[in-house]
C-alpha cells in the first residue's frame, strides 16, 4: 500500500514555498532533476497532480492546496520532536523580528514555549510593522524574521498567503460616504500602496481620516464605522464586511525569513517551532470556518 515519505512532503513543501521547481532544489540542496523526479514519486503516492504551471513557477493544484497543511503539520512536527531531544545542544542567541499582528496570535505562546525549553536560548524579540524587517536582516541586525510581503523571494519560506479585501462596518455607513473615508498605515509600506492604487483603479475619490502603525489600529477604526480600509481576510468576523466594488489584485504573503549566517541548531529548532505553530493555527482556522 502506498504511504507518504516526509522526505517528499518537504520537497513538496519546499517547491510551494519557492513557487518553483528550480527554487524549491536549492532549498533542499538537490539538484532539479532530483527534485522533480521526488515531486513525481509525492504525486504517484497521491494520485493526482500536485502542482501546476503558472507563468515562470508553479502553483498548488486543488489536490496541492488539500495536501500543504498535511505537510507542514507533519514535517512541523517531526522537527519539533527531533528538537525536543536536542534540548542540551540548543544554546546561543537569536535576533527576532515578528510582524505586530502575528505576535498578538499564537507565536507569542510559541517563544515562551521555547524559552522554557530550551534555558540556554537568550531570545531577543522586536515586534513591528515588519516593513524594515528586510532592511534589517540585511544589515545584520536581526537574525530572522516573520513578517508579509507582496511577493515571496527564492531566500524566504512562505508560511501562509492571504487575499487583501476592502472592508466596511456592517452597523455603520462608511462605505457610502462620498469622498470614501479610509484608514491607512501612517508610514510608507507596500500594503498602503496597495490600497492607493485599488481606490484608483476603481475610480474613487477619497480622505484619509485614519492612520495607524498598527493592524490593530486600523481595524479598530473600521469597526468602529470612521473609515473603509483594506485588511487581510482573516480579520473579517461578524462586525466587519467586505466592499466588493472595490477589489484587490494582490495577495500577502506571511514569510520566514532567515540570514545566511545565523543557520543553526538552535535557529533550526526555533523555525521547526514557528511552522508548527502557524501550521496548528491555520488548521485551527479552517475547522472553524
Amino acid at each position: 500500500m502506498p504511504q507518504l515519505d516526509s522526505d517528499l512532503l518537504r520537497t513538496f513543501l519546499a517547491i510551494v514555498e519557492a513557487g518553483s521547481v528550480t527554487g524549491g532544489a536549492a532549498r533542499i540542496h538537490r539538484s532539479q532533476s532530483a527534485t522533480s523526479l521526488q515531486l513525481k514519486q509525492l504525486e504517484a503516492v497521491i494520485g493526482q497532480p500536485l502542482l501546476a504551471r503558472h507563468g515562470r513557477g508553479v502553483v498548488p493544484t486543488s489536490a496541492g492546496e488539500r495536501l500543504l497543511p498535511v505537510a507542514r503539520r507533519v514535517t512541523g512536527a517531526l522537527d519539533a520532536a527531533l528538537a525536543s531531544f536536542r534540548t542540551d545542544e540548543i544554546a546561543g542567541r537569536a535576533r527576532i523580528g515578528i510582524a505586530e499582528d502575528v505576535a498578538r496570535g499564537v507565536l507569542a505562546d510559541v517563544i515562551a514555549a521555547f524559552c522554557r525549553a530550551h534555558p540556554r536560548m537568550e531570545l531577543e524579540v522586536h515586534c513591528a510593522l515588519g516593513d524594515d524587517f528586510e532592511g534589517a536582516l540585511a544589515r545584520g541586525q536581526l537574525d530572522l524574521a516573520v513578517y508579509e510581503v507582496p511577493e515571496v523571494s527564492p531566500t524566504q519560506e512562505r508560511l501562509r498567503t492571504e487575499r487583501l479585501v476592502w472592508m466596511t462596518s456592517r452597523a455603520h455607513d462608511a462605505a457610502r460616504r462620498d469622498p470614501l473615508p479610509i484608514a491607512v498605515f501612517d508610514r510608507a509600506c507596500w500594503w498602503r500602496d496597495v490600497a492607493l492604487a485599488d481606490l484608483s483603479a476603481a475610480g474613487r475619490t477619497y480622505r484619509t481620516v485614519f492612520t495607524s502603525e498598527s493592524g490593530i489600529g486600523v481595524r479598530a477604526a473600521v469597526a468602529a464605522g470612521m473609515a473603509v480600509a483594506l485588511l487581510a481576510e482573516s480579520v473579517q468576523e461578524e462586525d466587519l464586511i467586505a466592499l466588493p466594488e472595490i477589489a484587490s489584485a494582490r495577495p500577502s504573503h506571511l514569510v520566514l525569513d532567515v540570514t545566511r549566517d545565523a543557520r543553526g541548531a538552535a535557529t533550526d529548532a526555533l523555525c521547526a517551532a514557528i511552522r508548527g505553530a502557524l501550521s496548528q493555527r491555520l488548521t485551527g482556522s479552517s475547522h472553524r470556518s
